[in-house]
């Protein structure tokens, strides 16, 4: 039964962080846009579609495909300019939809090619950026989108204009719209200079409340059975919040941003340590917008604490490890008004609301000495063990009730054994943590790959530097070649009887253009994780290298899987992913022990490489084997692992060894494996940052 209404906006059960951030924009486009990051099934997309209908009418100049309001039609319009007393029709807000596989042109518009050939003209096409003007552009899986088409729809979205310059044609036209993204985390991160860009951020996730949970399945089979019957159960509720909208939209100019929360305001985002003051100008626009939305003339401190909650949690992060998140007892410390006159006697759970008219209801000042807390933690502070380990967050609490003398304020980090542990320990080893990551130099697959999404190594692309041209086949219109088209078709054009502007074209006269840029790969560590591989320093040292090509994975849009090999097999420890959280988890569980079964090691890379190759048949893979060389597990472990490493060089994978035996005897036997795969060998030692650079060169002479 076909749907001929969509879900109301007031009938999505839960995410109220969502529907006030997305309510906010709706009211202030200026705030920046939505990110929405959570789950699958969460109703992410069907609470965006839903806004556009709450969303208020534009008036238009008629036949503009600009959508220019004509109270004040833009002057560089390019279908101006308008008359002042051009007609204007209403009609409602748009919702445009940018799909994942879109290209540059369907964005940003481009040179009618039919036109221009046909009637020898110059015009120009609209993209989305110019259909989106006054409405909703909405991006579903946003950090699947090429890079470089987010960073033009960022670019537009904070500038509010669009410019066009390719193929001849230069346009600049407005571009407004309230933008919003959704995003599976577990399908890999934005950059972090592209989560910045978006205004605010939710995280969103499905009720875990039976009730609240059989209210949702309630209503969509309602909606399912009668949509135009339970739109009109909700219409009330939705005119009521469209109607407050277009209220808080007409407030909004007189909205009054005192000095004294302006001041809250910066204070919040330096406790933060939040990069540039994009961060401050947003959480102003959102505090200014709360207002609004409630109907008040002026910002008040609850409205900077909830534009915090929303314009900072994303921004705060200094690496892909750190969960996205506020400790809102620093805010709430960094919220407090600054008191001119000192406290007599400071309490440990100083109320900002309270004052010197009034007791705070601490406890007596024996139990608490100098305002701290009863386990000696300063007031807002989080417990000062909690520094030491890096991927814990600010606000967890403390994890051991062991007096001074038994962690010092000088022990290591979490790479140091307890004192209990430090004996020598069984065959099976217990998890060692990495060393601190560091950053690598780029490590490149060798030749030209065919250009999945990322920023790695040398490809064919649909965007990049056009490097040539060639005939093209069928289907590609997007990538046309129009110098070389024209050049095809001219020594022609007399046989074929031409008498018009326009060339007459053959089907073999079109040309695409060869583009070269750069690709994201595959990265798969086989790592061995057997006993010969224990010695706890040296894992630590393994660990923090690959965590570091991870990081590095991350930041060029890489995929990265993890194999390891103990014991009688070998285990897919991580399939082939984006998420650079899952795979930091992997790697920081990995325990090691026991026989060096290195032959199942490579057959399950083999393997994993095959089933890979199937679903993303463009991404070239690279596989880093990371062993001192050794067999120890099967009839013929030696000559099982060599044949495991020469289908592997038939199948054609780019690998390196890298080599992690130790001690003054050696085997070679590292060296050899990779004389087998036909690939380089590295030593631990060459993994640091300036060594990667002679991997490189290695990785192309082996080619």
């Amino acid at each position: 039964m076909p749907m001929s209404a969509g879900y109301p906006f007031s009938a999505i059960v839960g995410l109220a962080d969502l529907r006030l951030a997305l309510l906010l924009n709706a009211v202030s486009p200026g705030v920046g846009g939505v990110l929405v990051r959570g789950e699958k099934g969460t109703a992410k997309s069907t609470m965006v579609r839903a806004l556009a209908a709450l969303l208020p009418d534009a008036s238009v100049v008629s036949g503009c495909r600009f959508a220019c309001d004509p109270a004040a039609p833009d002057p560089a319009c390019p279908d101006g300019p308008h008359d002042a007393s051009a007609p204007g029709e209403d009609r409602r807000a748009r919702l445009v939809e940018l799909p994942v596989g879109a290209t540059e042109d369907r964005l940003v518009g481009s040179l009618d090619l039919e036109r221009a050939l046909a009637e020898g003209v110059k015009a120009y096409e609209p993209g989305l950026l110019a259909a989106a003007h006054r409405g909703l552009l909405y991006v579903d899986e946003v950090n699947l989108l090429h890079d470089h088409l987010v960073d033009l729809l960022l670019d537009a979205a904070a500038m509010g204009t669009a410019h066009v310059e390719r193929e001849g044609v230069s346009v600049r036209h407005a571009a407004r719209f309230l933008l919003v993204g959704t995003m599976n985390p577990e399908e890999g991160e934005l950059r972090p200079q592209l989560l910045d860009r978006f205004g605010l951020t939710v995280e969103v996730a499905a009720s875990r409340v039976p009730r609240e949970r059989a209210e949702v399945v309630r209503r969509r089979l309602a909606y399912e059975a009668d949509p135009d019957g339970f739109a009109r159960r909700w219409a009330d509720d939705d005119a009521a919040l469209a109607a407050r909208i277009g209220a808080a939209r007409a407030l909004l100019p007189d909205v009054a941003l005192p000095d004294r929360e302006l001041d809250r305001i910066a204070r919040v985002c330096a406790a933060f340590e939040v990069d540039g003051l994009r961060a401050d100008l947003v959480t102003a626009r959102t505090a200014i917008a709360l207002a609004a939305w409630h109907g008040r003339v002026e910002v008040e401190a609850a409205d900077v604490r909830q534009a915090a909650l929303l314009a900072l949690p994303h921004r705060r992060r200094r690496n892909p490890f750190d969960a996205p998140g506020l400790d809102e007892d620093l805010l709430d410390e960094a919220l407090r008004d600054e008191d001119p006159e000192p406290e007599p006697e400071p309490e440990p759970d100083d109320d900002p609301d309270g004052g010197p008219d009034g007791p705070d209801g601490g406890g007596p000042d024996d139990e608490r000495p100098d305002g701290e807390r009863p386990d000696g933690t300063p007031p807002g502070r989080a417990d000062p063990g909690a520094d030491q380990g890096r991927t814990q967050p600010p606000q967890a609490p403390a994890a051991s009730t062991a007096p001074p003398e038994a962690a010092p304020r000088d022990t290591p980090p979490r790479d140091t054994p307890p004192r209990e542990t430090a004996a020598p320990v069984a065959p099976d080893q217990a998890a060692v943590a990495a060393a601190e990551p560091f950053r690598t130099r780029l490590l490149a697959v060798p030749g030209l790959g065919q250009g999945a999404a990322g920023r790695r190594s040398r490809a064919e692309t649909g965007t990049g530097r056009t490097t040539g041209e060639r005939r093209a086949g069928r289907g590609a219109a997007g990538r046309l070649h129009l110098v070389g088209t024209v050049r095809a078709a001219a020594p022609h054009q007399v046989a074929r009887g031409r008498t018009g502007p326009g060339l007459v074209l053959r089907r073999d006269d079109v040309r695409e253009a060869v583009r070269e840029g750069r690709e994201g790969n595959l990265v798969l560590f086989v790592v061995d994780a057997s006993g010969s591989m224990a010695a706890r320093a040296r894992m630590r040292t393994v660990k923090g290298a690959v965590l570091s090509l991870l990081l590095d994975a991350y930041q060029r849009r890489d995929k990265v899987g993890l194999v390891t090999f103990r014991g009688a097999g070998a285990e897919l420890a991580l399939p082939p992913t984006s998420s650079v959280e899952a795979g930091a988890a992997r790697l920081e569980a990995l325990p090691t022990g026991g026989r060096t079964p290195l032959a199942a090691g490579l057959l399950r890379a083999y393997e994993a490489l095959r089933v890979e190759k199937l679903r993303d048949p463009r991404r070239r893979p690279l596989l880093i084997v990371v062993t001192d060389g050794r067999a120890t597990h099967g009839r013929d472990p030696l000559g099982e692992a060599r044949r495991a490493a020469g289908l592997l060089a038939a199948s054609g994978t780019a690998s390196v060894v890298v080599d992690c035996e130790s001690g003054p005897v050696r085997l070679g036997l590292a060296a050899r494996l990779a004389a087998d795969l036909q690939g380089p060998v590295l030593g631990l030692n060459d993994l640091a940052a300036d060594g990667l650079a002679g991997l490189v060169r290695d990785l192309r002479a082996a080619s």
